[in-house]
């Protein structure tokens, strides 16, 4: 790959998912508590920077004194307001990204994913509406405070309704989030996705993905860079190439797969529009890509051994990167 000689290589909060869990219900064993103290330990990893939510002034400058010294980076990650009554917390969020020293932060644009979580047209429809509205709302304020929002493919729109929105916006403070995996779930096929998003990448989710078939459809997991179906060095050269200074952050999600029961009814209620073909081209891809190796699984282990599981996915991951991004 033709790069430029400086690739951000970073950890984003999801990556340490279940180290998260265990730190908020006070599990021992956790090896960070807070934003500085993640840094601290995606720094041991192997990674430059970190993708996090900052929650008090302290924290904002203790991050910011550990990025200058270490010559790392920093980006937020801050939940939208749901209501106009909540932008006074979404401003302190994103003075405390700029305090911390971030230019981006990360959002999503709701937490659930389509097929599970909007039963009728009419509830995407008018979600899609809502988001549109607290885009709007928020845009002041991020530039206010020099931030760039990266809005997330979050298993919620196709690529094409998500360019729709920030095409409509064309603001220099709303960008993406490129996450290279989540659309599969949507039957997108994940290099296309990628391409057609890179025009508008102000951050990225670099993750590898496996597919295996089941009943009701296929099953979905992310895995250790290098070991799934994706074209890593394609995507990475595609996202470089549209923002050569864009952090690759790297999201290696240690969980069960997540089951795409694309093959029911309910899955297809909110897409209308979608055809058979779309569904017989995803199930061919998960046909022609068996993983190829177990993807990660954490029911029944204990939590000690799902916390060393995903460290070793992490630097596993982040070694990768070292590796084929220079």
């Amino acid at each position: 790959m033709n790069l430029p000689p400086k690739v951000r290589l970073s950890l984003c909060t999801f990556s340490c998912h279940q180290h998260w869990q265990a730190v908020q219900s006070k599990q021992p064993g956790t090896k960070f508590s807070d934003a500085p103290s993640f840094f601290d330990y995606a720094r041991s990893l192997g990674a430059e920077g970190v993708q996090t939510h900052i929650r008090s002034e302290a924290e904002a400058k203790i991050m910011r004194a550990r990025v200058e010294a270490t010559g790392g980076w920093y980006e937020g990650d801050v939940p939208l307001p749901k209501t106009a009554g909540e932008l006074d917390a979404f401003d302190n969020d994103v003075r405390l990204v700029s305090e911390a020293g971030g230019t981006v932060a990360r959002t999503v644009l709701t937490g659930i994913r389509r097929y599970e979580g909007f039963k009728t047209v009419e509830e995407f429809r008018a979600f899609r509406t809502h988001a549109e509205q607290t885009l709007r709302m928020v845009e002041p304020i991020l530039k206010k405070h020099g931030v760039r929002l990266a809005v997330e493919n979050h298993k919620d729109q196709m690529v094409a309704e998500l360019i729709e929105m920030l095409v409509h916006f064309s603001s220099e403070w709303l960008g993406a989030c490129v996450d290279t995996g989540n659309n599969i779930s949507l039957l997108e096929e994940p290099h296309g996705v990628v391409d057609a998003l890179a025009p508008f990448a102000a951050s990225v989710h670099l993750k590898d993905m496996a597919v295996q078939p089941y009943g009701d459809g296929f099953l979905l997991s992310e895995v250790p860079l290098g070991t799934g179906f994706l074209d890593l060095p394609r995507i990475i050269a595609t996202l470089r190439k549209a923002n050569p200074g864009i952090a690759f952050n790297l999201e290696m999600a240690t969980r069960d797969p997540l089951k795409v029961p694309c093959l029911t009814p309910s899955y297809w209620t909110t897409f209308p529009d979608r055809r058979a073909i779309e569904l017989a081209r995803a199930m061919t891809l998960v046909k022609q890509h068996p993983p190829t190796q177990p993807p990660p699984m954490i029911a029944g282990k204990a939590l000690a051994q799902v916390l060393a599981e995903e460290e070793a996915n992490n630097r596993a991951s982040l070694d990768w990167m070292k590796e084929h991004l220079k």
